[in-house]
């Protein structure tokens, strides 16, 4: 056959394929669909059609490093979308399984139950996490193909992250349209929740039914996507896992206790182009990004989103007091054992000398509360700590602030299932469920480590959370048939749901007399 008879048959291939998906909506049975952009071609895999690496925006590359992402450039023919994307730039972890990496990252996964672009099923989005510098969506323990079983459409996101997604600089802002730099991630999760917009009814998808969803940073961004007028009616309901942005506002701190300024922010921006020895936005934006991967800044709480006044507009806490944020349907919750992950080792003598730094006129009232008199018990101590600062406490005051001043369901959960699995191996030793332990029971992919075999209870389990997370996707409540009742959150009642065995039941708030603590000590670093 020579060229011209198989450009001939290229084209009739592709004409057809187009008209098929021009009459009676795109044939989801063999994997195509019509999007903004073209033809995406996937592939059928157990009756579920799952397209890998579907562009949502332009590649952020020369001259778009570091700009808020752009629309998606049109292709010719048929895209092949069988193949996860690379994810966004960053430094080499274990844990990401030496996948690919580029800065060319805006891609977006799909699997669909769906036979046919009419059937109209409820949709989640998904997040991941990563401290804001790591993560990406082909890591087989978040692959939707469970939760599509259920009814429901799965959407895996990417965003830039570390110093590509939110590195802010004042010559940035300058040339920004809306004079804010930093947020780039966030602007990249939403441009994907518009395209999810714009396009999901082509894989049957209901727009009007999308739930956004994440875990740590993802889960962070979930609460800072609830927060921001520029996500208003991109979806109608949102559920944390472990994450939560409420701190107070200051310049000098990013990812710790404070929520970051665009002031400070542009500050420590020109600091590291200094390092990096930059003197200009053109010349980092020449910079190999190879440069600055071994630096600090791009590791785990270098660079944050901001409160830039366009994206994030405020202290959410104020914002929340004020029933200034997206009222929406909230599944929120944390882990019994999140800060075994994070926990640095501290002596015990040197132990109420930390906590004095840290709590100032509140140590005394830390350390009875969290005591340190042996080394194991410092361990204990710094790791529940580090729960309730970062995870506990910024999920209980959404759910408790959201409840007082919104309208819709708030849901909360306790996840408190150990597994003997070291999710990140080299970890300090686990006391109960652990941070991200909970994302595989979410997904139904518990078997992905061989030498961890899920139990009975745990299968049980993990299929009771895929219902409730799906029941909530389809209805905005996760209760269903078959399934113990899980109240709305009301506070000082037993309506947190204990998620642990085969049998979930409600409690109270656990931890409570630390999260009053942590309370005064947010209140403490707001007034000071």
């Amino acid at each position: 056959m020579n060229n011209t008879m198989k450009t001939t048959v290229n084209l009739i291939v592709i004409s057809v394929i187009m008209l098929f998906a021009g009459c009676g909506g795109d044939r989801l049975s063999d994997a195509t669909a019509t999007v903004k952009g073209g033809v995406v071609q996937g592939t059928v895999e157990d009756g579920i059609a799952v397209f890998r690496g579907v562009p949502f925006a332009a590649p952020p590359v020369g001259d778009l490093r570091w700009k808020a992402p752009q629309p998606v450039r049109p292709w010719d023919g048929v895209l092949t979308a069988d193949k996860f994307a690379p994810a966004s730039i960053q430094p080499a972890v274990a844990w990401m399984g030496g996948r690919p990496t580029s800065e060319d990252c805006l891609y977006l996964n799909v699997w669909t139950p769906a036979k046919s672009a009419k059937e109209k099923l409820p949709v989640m989005v998904w997040i991941y996490g990563g401290g804001f510098a790591f993560g990406g969506t082909a890591g087989a323990d978040t692959w939707g193909d469970q939760i599509a079983r259920h009814g429901v459409i799965l959407v895996s996101i990417a965003y830039r992250v570390g110093v590509l997604g939110f590195m802010a600089h004042p010559d940035l802002t300058a040339e920004s349209e809306n004079k804010v730099s930093g947020n780039y991630g966030l602007l990249d999760q939403i441009a994907g929740l518009k395209w999810v917009q714009e396009n999901i009814s082509a894989f049957g998808g209901d727009p009007a039914r999308v739930t956004v969803f994440g875990e740590s940073a993802g889960a962070i961004s979930v609460s800072m996507l609830c927060a921001s007028p520029l996500t208003k009616g991109l979806f109608a309901g949102a559920i944390s896992q472990s994450g939560g942005s409420f701190g107070p506002v200051g310049d000098n701190s990013g990812s710790g206790d404070f929520m970051q300024t665009l002031a400070g922010a542009e500050l420590a921006g020109m600091e590291f182009a200094k390092i990096m020895g930059a003197n200009s936005i053109d010349e980092l934006r020449a910079m190999s990004p190879d440069k600055w991967l071994s630096d600090p800044r791009s590791q785990m709480g270098g660079f944050w989103p901001v409160v830039d006044g366009y994206v994030i507009t405020d202290d959410q806490y104020k914002l929340y007091e004020a029933g200034n944020y997206n009222d929406v349907n909230v599944i929120i919750g944390t882990n019994s054992d999140e800060g075994s992950m994070f926990t640095q080792p501290v002596k015990p003598e040197e132990y109420a000398g930390v906590l004095k730094m840290r709590f100032g006129p509140l140590a005394e009232k830390a350390l009875q509360l969290y005591p340190g008199n042996t080394e194991y018990e410092t361990y204990a101590s710094m790791s529940d700590i580090f729960r309730d600062a970062v995870f506990g406490w910024p999920s209980w005051t959404w759910a408790r602030l959201q409840s007082k001043t919104g309208k819709s369901r708030v849901y909360v959960y306790y996840f408190d299932q150990f597994r003997k699995e070291p999710l990140f191996p080299g970890g300090s030793p686990q006391r109960g469920a652990a941070h991200a332990s909970e994302i595989p029971y979410v997904f139904g992919h518990l078997n992905q480590n061989p030498d961890a075999k899920a139990t009975e209870e745990e299968i049980i389990l993990s299929d009771r959370m895929i219902k409730y997370w799906t029941n909530f996707a389809k209805n905005g409540d996760p209760n269903g048939e078959g399934l113990p009742g899980w109240p709305v959150f009301e506070e000082g009642k037993e309506t947190v749901m204990y998620l642990k065995g085969s049998v979930p039941l409600p409690i109270g708030v656990p931890n409570m007399d630390k999260l009053l603590l942590m309370e005064e000590y947010y209140k403490w670093l707001r007034e000071n």
